[in-house]
C-alpha cells in the first residue's frame, strides 16, 4: 500500500506543515526454527509470556542426543586418564615410545571433538531466544513433528518500534537521520501522539510511484501502542524563496 505525503503550502521563506501517512512495525520481529527436524518435546514458556534473550523457548525431543553426549564424555575422561599415565611412563622411564604417546594424544584429541559435536547436535535440539521480548505464537504443540526451518515460535519486541512511511519525493527532499518527526498513531478508539526520530531515508525514490521511503523510530516503553496499526508524521518545513 503507498502512504502519500499532504503538503500544506505556506508562502515563500514561513514553515509549511508536512504531513505523510504509514504503518507501525515492531522494532524486532522474528520467527524462531531448529536447525534440524524432530518432534516439539516441550514448551518452556507460552504465549504471552515475556523472554529474555539466549532463553530456552521450544525443546525439540533430545534424550538420544543427551545418551551420546554422556557416552562420549566418558570416552574422553578413559582417554585422559590413559593418555596421562602414558604421559608419566614416558617422562619417568622411557618404557614408552614417542610414537606410543603422540598416538594416544591423537585419540584423546580426536575425542575430545567427538565430544564437542555430540554436544552440539544437542544444542541444536533447543530453540533459544535471540532477543527479549513477548511470545505472540507457538504454533505446533507438543508431540507434533516438525522439519528443519519449520516455524517453532515467533517474538517480538514492541517497547520501542518503526513508524514506516513512503513520502512524496518533493515533501520528504529535505527529510534528515536524526531529524525530530511528531507521530499521531492509532490506538483504538484515540489517537497517540509521540515523539518520534528518522533513522532512515531512502538515497533513492521509487521510479514507479515517486515516492521516498522513510523509517521513524519512537518509544513505546509503556505498550501504549500495537505496531501494525496506520498513523501519520508531521514535521514542518521552511518554503523555498521563489
Amino acid at each position: 500500500m503507498a502512504w502519500i505525503g499532504v503538503v500544506a503550502f505556506a508562502a515563500p521563506g514561513q514553515a509549511q506543515q508536512q504531513v505523510a501517512a504509514g504503518i507501525t512495525e515492531p522494532i524486532l520481529d522474528v520467527t524462531l526454527s531448529a536447525a534440524v527436524p524432530g518432534l516439539v518435546g516441550a514448551h518452556k514458556v507460552k504465549e504471552g509470556d515475556f523472554v529474555t534473550e539466549s532463553q530456552v523457548v521450544v525443546e525439540l525431543d533430545k534424550k538420544l542426543e543427551e545418551l551420546e553426549v554422556d557416552r562420549r564424555k566418558l570416552v574422553v575422561d578413559r582417554l585422559k586418564a590413559d593418555l596421562d599415565a602414558t604421559r608419566a611412563l614416558f617422562t619417568r622411564t622411557k618404557s614408552v615410545s614417542q610414537e606410543e604417546l603422540e598416538r594416544k594424544e591423537t585419540e584423546y584429541k580426536v575425542a575430545v571433538v567427538e565430544h564437542e559435536l555430540a554436544k552440539e547436535q544437542l544444542r541444536r535440539r533447543l530453540v533459544v531466544s535471540p532477543l527479549s521480548g513477548i511470545v505472540t505464537r507457538l504454533p505446533l504443540e507438543v508431540g507434533e513433528a516438525c522439519q528443519a526451518q519449520q516455524p517453532l515460535a515467533r517474538i517480538v519486541d514492541t517497547r520501542r518500534c518503526y513508524f514506516i512511511s513512503n513520502v512524496e519525493a518533493k515533501a520528504g527532499y529535505r527529510l534528515k537521520v536524526h531529524q525530530a518527526v511528531k507521530l499521531e498513531i492509532e490506538a483504538g478508539s484515540s489517537t497517540v501522539t509521540v515523539s518520534g526520530q528518522i533513522v532512515f531515508v531512502s538515497p533513492v525514490v521509487d521510479p514507479a510511484s515517486g515516492l521516498l521511503r522513510v523509517k521513524v523510530l519512537f518509544d513505546n516503553a509503556e505498550d501504549k501502542i500495537r505496531p501494525g496499526v496506520a498513523g501519520r508524521m508531521a514535521w514542518e518545513e521552511v518554503a523555498d524563496d521563489r
